[in-house]
């Protein structure tokens, strides 16, 4: 399924703009684990253990975690994660990701965006970008800004892209955005 990414607006509010970077990277990811067997998602480029697989997955986790939870208030897994998956392993979602086709992993993935997009606009109407989150920053006690959220996982992608780009030339060779 080819990916259809989008530049970023060079001229926008910071909420469109915001919100486009963070699609943009989104869709980064997607067109790096694009086309890929689960053989191939899920091969490792020792010494790390990361798969793009696992890397999918891990994005789905952390969409929902920080814009679901922290964010909008939700207490409970995603449906997806199976009860307990964490209480022998804290990177399950990075390990599991073996077990699962990229059909799964996809839906996965756009399951967690749409649930996070959905919260996004939800802060949006009700304070903009300077919402704070149900979930208060367990250093600092106090709460996180859609703001503060929304650009966190703009770095979050970004960093993983950069792994995403080095795995995926390990598997078959290609390179570029």
């Amino acid at each position: 399924m080819a990916v259809d990414r989008s530049d970023p607006p060079l001229a926008a509010s910071e909420a469109e703009t915001l919100r486009a970077y963070l699609d943009y990277h989104r869709d980064t990811l997607l067109m790096k684990t694009d086309g890929l067997t689960q053989e191939q998602l899920s091969r490792t480029h020792p010494p790390s253990e990361l798969t793009l697989g696992g890397l999918l997955k891990h994005a789905a986790l952390n969409d929902d975690w920080w814009f679901c939870r922290v964010f909008g208030g939700r207490d409970t897994e995603p449906d997806w994660v199976p009860a307990g998956a964490f209480d022998e392993d804290d990177d399950w979602e990075l390990h599991s990701a073996k077990d699962d086709r990229p059909e799964e992993l996809r839906r996965i993935f756009d399951s967690a965006r749409a649930a996070a997009d959905a919260a996004i606009d939800r802060g949006l109407a009700a304070g903009g970008l300077d919402a704070t989150s149900s979930m208060p920053s367990r250093r600092e006690g106090t709460p996180f800004s859609l703001r503060w959220v929304v650009l966190h996982m703009i770095e979050e992608y970004a960093r993983h892209n950069g792994h995403a780009d080095l795995l995926r030339e390990a598997v078959d060779g290609q390179v570029g955005e």
